[in-house]
């Protein structure tokens, strides 16, 4: 087969949708059904992979999956641990690393990449993918003709639905990232209109908000950041790549595989390698991290259930803290005005001083930020000499016993509680309310954002009972050492 005129013929078709993507403000998610290819009938990536000096093993297929709504990676047959299932050259991932150079030739590229912040690292390779994407002939085109042609990130949720996440620091980010993209949009077109068309970087095409949101979302959900070439001094460079195939694999806290990173004179090579034995028709699946539901959502779009590293991010306030103590029956706390010991303190927590950190946490495995328990402890704390005088790593640890004594984290524990009721009041909607509404049935971005907030509140729940479940076991000590007492 002539590779070269079958490349071209399909990026011409590329070239021609590339700006008929859905436009940002107005287009649904993904639709019922799996999410479309690129193009209708896209190049077999398996084959192509293996025609290009990587190795798919033969077990491996590429198949439909209910369970996680779209392509992935299944056996045909069992599968031993130790097994080397899909192998890549250097030349195959698709990087950036061509920004890394001021004479790059693609120079226009390169600047437009480094205008873009660097928490949107997954833009910078996008506007990579997006050039070739537009390139007749590229060397990636039967890779990125296999790519979703739609993402159920929040970004391409209809508004109603994007308030329907009613979590304030994700709604935050999706505001961000769609201003974003809608700004950089006319930068973009500043930057290129006066271009030459052979320095144009993406072929003379206009680059709307919807195709940067479409590329920014194929990389969040798809790249690995990994080892890259070595920079002169011999360290190597922490580049973000899109491994073709590799990233068809699925997501797991429990994985049967991971990738490996292999140097070969040169030549990089990306492996994924068999960690548990696979059984036929069963899933690859990779551990994309140890991440909350904000950035499953986010980057990937989709929610995991009773996820155990998600959280509630909330923003230490001693006047809430104040309203929750008071709630709890709390007396004596100085949440609003703190002494100047425990300011000291404070500040040592990056909770007050000139430029504080006051973004806290309760959820996940550590159930309340480290730096919130310390805080709490310090300000409920009865005798000034002994929280000074206490290891601070022991303050914020809740499997420390009491370290200021029973009454303190009692007293801690139920302004928690407090706190997580206040919280759970921020929902509009119950728990309840949001089940119902999915047994009635509604559109796949209302049932992420739904989805989404119950499992938030969830998390809520189960703080509120592991906090309550402490507190009942500190009382029952003080009754004990009561009764010692007489």
């Amino acid at each position: 087969m002539n590779r070269g005129k079958f490349v071209m013929a399909t990026s011409k078709t590329a070239m021609s949708s590339l700006t008929h993507l859905r436009h940002l403000t107005c287009a649904a998610s993904a639709s019922s059904s799996y999410p479309a290819r690129l193009v209708p009938e896209p190049p077999n990536l398996i084959a192509w992979v293996t025609r290009e000096g990587g190795y798919v093993h033969p077990a491996v297929k590429i198949a439909h999956s209910h369970h996680f709504n779209g392509l992935g990676l299944v056996a045909n047959y069992q599968i031993p641990i130790g097994t080397d299932l899909i192998v890549l050259p250097d030349h195959i991932p698709l990087s950036f690393r061509s920004f890394e150079s001021e004479d790059s030739v693609d120079s226009a590229l390169a600047q437009l990449a480094r205008q873009v912040p660097e928490e949107l690292w997954a833009m910078k390779l996008g506007l990579k993918l997006l050039q070739e994407r537009a390139k007749v002939g590229s060397f990636w085109w039967p890779y990125i003709s296999n790519l979703p042609e739609t993402y159920s990130v929040p970004i391409f949720f209809p508004g109603e639905d994007i308030k329907n996440l009613q979590y304030a620091p994700v709604l935050h980010q999706v505001n961000k990232r769609c201003r974003f993209l809608l700004d950089f949009e006319q930068e973009i077109k500043r930057a290129v209109v006066n271009l030459e068309p052979e320095k144009h970087p993406f072929g003379g095409l206009e680059v709307h908000a919807s195709s940067l949101g479409w590329a920014m979302s194929a990389v969040s959900s798809r790249a690995f950041r990994l080892y890259g070439n070595k920079r002169p001094d011999g360290v190597h460079i922490d580049v973000p790549m899109m491994l073709p195939l590799i990233d068809m694999c699925n997501h797991s806290f429990s994985p049967n595989a991971r990738i490996v990173q292999e140097q070969d004179a040169d030549n990089m090579k990306m492996q994924v390698v068999v960690e548990m034995a696979i059984k036929e028709d069963e899933p690859l699946l990779l551990n994309y991290g140890r991440l909350s539901n904000d950035f499953f959502l986010l980057d990937y779009g989709f929610v995991i259930h009773s996820n155990p590293y998600d959280c509630i991010e909330l923003k230490y306030n001693g006047a809430l803290l104040d309203a929750a103590s008071t709630a709890a029956g709390v007396s004596s706390s100085n949440f609003s005005a703190p002494a100047p010991w425990q300011e000291l303190i404070l500040s040592q927590l990056n909770l007050a001083g000139e430029a504080p950190d006051l973004k806290v946490t309760i959820g996940g495995q550590e159930i309340v930020e480290g730096r919130l328990l310390a805080a709490m402890r310090v300000l409920l704390a009865s005798d000034m000499e002994s929280a000074q005088n206490y290891d601070l790593n022991s303050l914020k640890s809740l499997s420390a016993e009491a370290p200021l004594g029973v009454a303190t984290d009692i007293a801690v524990f139920r302004t928690l509680i407090a706190l997580c009721v206040i919280a759970l009041g921020h929902f509009p909607s119950e728990v309840t309310d949001d089940v119902s509404l999915l047994e009635q049935g509604v559109s796949e971005s209302a049932e992420l954002a739904i989805q989404f907030r119950i499992q938030k509140k969830s998390v809520i729940v189960d703080v509120m009972r592991d906090l309550s479940r402490r507190v009942k076991l500190l009382l029952s000590k003080e009754t004990v050492t009561a009764e010692e007492d007489k």
